[in-house]
């Protein structure tokens, strides 16, 4: 950290609405840690523990070749839906339009297939669930 810098603490709560709104956003998100422990390492996520990593959905994508569908668990509640970016690590972008009824679907494990936009000449369906 830079000389005359400090870092603020903030809690849960309000690194949960600050990550949720980020995410929404498409903002990249760097964490810090706080003081609050002397022991000198970080404590370890509990296995059983909420975290928003385990609830994020990921989609399978037919005839696959680098492209990625994750809806972060932040975005299960978009009230109008979201567009999400596929590409991946592939050359050329693809987007899948999910609406709000497709999301709430998404979030109760049910499942839903959406056709990706045609790009590059060609479309890919993506599941979730």
């Amino acid at each position: 950290m830079a000389s005359g810098t400090t870092a603020q603490c903030i809690s849960r709560r309000e690194f949960t609405l600050a990550a949720a709104m980020a995410v929404l956003s498409g903002v990249a998100i760097s964490v810090t840690g706080c003081g609050g422990s002397d022991s000198g390492s970080p404590a370890s996520p509990s296995p059983t523990g909420s975290s928003s990593a385990t609830s994020d959905k990921t989609g399978a994508i037919s005839a696959n070749h680098g492209h990625t569908a994750v809806i972060a668990s932040a975005q299960l509640g978009a009230s109008g839906g979201i567009t999400l970016n596929i590409q991946g690590s592939s050359a050329h972008p693809h987007t899948v339009a999910l609406s709000a009824s497709d999301l709430s679907a998404i979030a109760a494990n049910q499942r839903v297939s959406k056709e990706s936009s045609n790009d590059a000449g060609h479309t890919h369906t993506v599941t979730f669930n």
